[in-house]
Order: structure tokens, then C-alpha cells, then sequence
């Protein structure tokens, strides 16, 4: 034969198993039948319509309660119904506004010369703070005024008693925190002065609307100190519609309806 070639029979390997083929599982989603899921997507729209409609309930009622506070401010400053005095003199009822411009140091000393200046049945002075109504109402007491301070560090029962002391008549001068702007009712008070600045729009409403009820005539006197009062003051004249005029050396008489002497406020019976 030839050289380098065998004649013996090829010995074959048995064939190697082929690896199987791989498996893959399809998922095949179950969709629910048309009408449910018109039904679902009906129900979802349903769902975003009430969401929408609870929005737009609340956006209706706050403008709807903003243009109530802007209305009952207007009544207040613009009335025009007409009284006649004592003097027998006819006038205009309403809320008369004026600011004080001084250094905040000054606000004590100018709240007393307005105490013994002005004629008042009672008179409510709002400050921001706990710690400035006990140092004011301090200030008052040691100088004969009769005053009372009203704050919610004062336990309740005490809160109350006091409360009804002043609605009562028993006393004529009110120190207070914001805690007493809102939702009170008293009756004889005519003036209010803002010796701290409200923060908004809606405190200086609230508080201004304790003088000059029972259809007399009311005076708010607000301190601005600084720039940040005579911004809140430009709001509150904008929002309202009303100027705001600096306080003059003397009051007009007119402006005021008293029910009790000057001298018995401090002198007592």
C-alpha cells in the first residue's frame, strides 16, 4: 500500500447528544372583555371629575369668603347711615382708620398719651406676643390704668372670667394677642389700636372689627415702626380700597361716642 495511509477501517466515536433546545414561556396577558374596560376607564374619569369639582368648591368658597371680608370692610369704613349726638349734631357713622409713625422704643409711651388723650368707652390694644402684653399690660396697671391682658398663657377658666369682666363693663382697657381677634364679641368697645402690626390683610380685619358696634362710630389706630409695617399697611389700604390717614394732633369729638365721664374711667363710682 501507500505509505502513511491505513488500510484498517475507521474506528468511529459514538455522536455526542445535542443540548436541548431552549424552552421560553410567553405571558399572555389577560384582558378583561371591552365593556370592562370601557367600564374602568369611565370610572376613572368619573373619579377626576369629583377631584376637580372638590377643587373648585374650595377655590369658589375661600373667593367667595374673601369677598365677603372685603365687603364687610367697605360697610365698616364707608357706612353711610346718619345719628344724631348728644350736641344734636348729625353724622356719619363708621370706622375711622389712622396710623402712627414712630421708633418701636416709643410704642409704650405713646400708647399711654392716647389712653389719657382720647375719650373711650373701652379700648383694645393688640400686640404680637405673650411677652409684650404682660410688659405693656405691666406699664398700664402701674401707672392706675384699669387693665386686663388676655393671652393663651393664661389658663382658660381665668381667660374666660376675664373676658366677661370686659364684656361686662367692669374694666376698660384690653391688652391682648391675636388669640382674642376672632370670634368675639364686644359690644361697648370704640377703640382699637394696633401697637404691633398684623401680619396680613385678614388679622387687621379681624381685629379692627371690634370697635364700632351697635352702630357707633369706631377708631383703629395702627403703629408702623418700620418698612416692613408700611408694606403691610399699603396692602391693607389696596385690598381694601380705603385710605389710611396719618393720626392728627386732635381727634374730632364726632368720631367718638362715649357712654361713660372721662374722670370716672380711673376714679371709679
Amino acid at each position: 500500500g501507500i505509505r502513511g495511509r491505513s488500510t484498517s477501517v475507521p474506528r468511529y466515536l459514538p455522536e455526542r447528544p445535542h443540548p436541548p433546545p431552549p424552552t421560553y414561556s410567553i405571558a399572555v396577558a389577560q384582558l378583561p372583555p371591552p365593556q370592562q374596560q370601557t367600564a374602568g376607564v369611565l370610572e376613572f374619569v368619573k373619579q377626576q371629575i369629583e377631584i376637580n369639582k372638590t377643587l373648585a368648591n374650595l377655590m369658589l368658597k375661600k373667593e367667595q369668603h374673601m369677598v365677603e371680608q372685603n365687603s364687610l370692610m367697605k360697610q365698616m369704613i364707608n357706612d353711610k347711615a346718619e345719628y344724631y349726638g348728644k350736641s344734636g349734631k348729625q353724622s356719619q357713622l363708621g370706622l375711622h382708620q389712622h396710623y402712627v409713625k414712630l421708633h418701636k422704643n416709643e410704642k409704650t409711651r405713646e400708647s399711654i398719651k392716647l389712653i389719657g388723650k382720647l375719650q373711650f368707652n373701652q379700648f383694645v390694644i393688640f400686640v404680637k406676643s405673650v411677652s409684650r402684653s404682660t410688659a405693656l399690660f405691666k406699664s398700664l396697671a402701674e401707672r392706675g390704668f384699669p387693665a386686663i391682658e388676655i393671652h393663651h398663657e393664661i389658663p382658660k377658666e381665668k381667660r374666660l372670667a376675664r373676658y366677661k369682666e370686659f364684656q361686662e363693663f367692669e374694666t376698660h382697657i384690653l391688652v391682648a394677642t391675636n388669640l382674642f381677634g376672632l370670634g368675639i364679641d364686644i359690644e361697648r368697645a370704640n377703640i382699637v389700636l394696633n401697637y404691633d402690626m398684623p401680619e396680613d390683610t385678614d388679622t387687621y380685619l379681624h381685629r379692627v372689627a371690634r370697635a364700632g358696634r351697635l352702630g357707633t362710630k369706631g377708631l383703629a389706630i395702627t403703629y408702623v415702626a418700620n418698612e416692613s409695617d408700611a408694606a403691610i399697611l399699603n396692602e391693607i389700604q389696596s385690598r381694601f380700597a380705603v385710605k389710611i390717614t396719618e393720626m392728627p394732633d386732635e381727634i374730632d369729638a364726632d368720631t367718638q361716642v362715649t357712654f361713660i365721664d372721662i374722670e370716672s374711667r380711673f376714679t371709679g363710682p
